[in-house]
């Protein structure tokens, strides 16, 4: 099984970015933690702070992978190119956010890119991910 996770802009400073917000790990620490405890699956990680290549991204691998976890940051709120990116691919998304979106201003309460997604993930921090991990095992594998 192949999951690929995308994580958009800001999302490089997990760690040191408003650690009340987002925890003092980071993602790269968290992405080798699941490494190793999904040693069965083909698990890739690529972020960027750039909104066309993560469309790029997404063109690359969504007919080929079996999964994409994505957290686009403050683009699920304001890309509607990045909301087309991920219609016209087969790969199923699960939008994953480490805050409650609902709970911060209000302008974030709407994302452009969840109405694409498989399904959404919020408020759950890093462990966010690995629920929507969980769920593309136990459904796809």
């Amino acid at each position: 099984m192949k999951i690929q996770i995308i994580n958009g802009p800001n999302l490089n400073l997990v760690g040191t970015r408003e650690p009340s917000l987002y925890g003092y790990q980071t993602f790269i620490d968290f992405f080798d933690e699941l490494v190793v405890k999904y040693p069965d699956i083909d698990l890739k990680y690529f972020q960027s702070n750039h909104e066309g290549e993560l469309i790029d991204k997404l063109h690359e691998i969504g007919f080929d992978y079996d999964g994409i976890i994505i957290n686009p940051g403050a683009y699920a709120h304001t890309s509607i190119a990045l909301a087309d990116a991920i219609r016209a691919i087969r790969t199923p998304i699960i939008e994953v956010h480490l805050t409650n979106i609902y709970a911060r201003e209000n302008f974030r309460h709407h994302s452009y890119t969840a109405a694409c997604c498989k399904g959404v993930i919020s408020g759950m921090g890093m462990e966010g991910y690995q629920f929507a991990l969980d769920h593309f095992i136990m459904n796809y594998l």
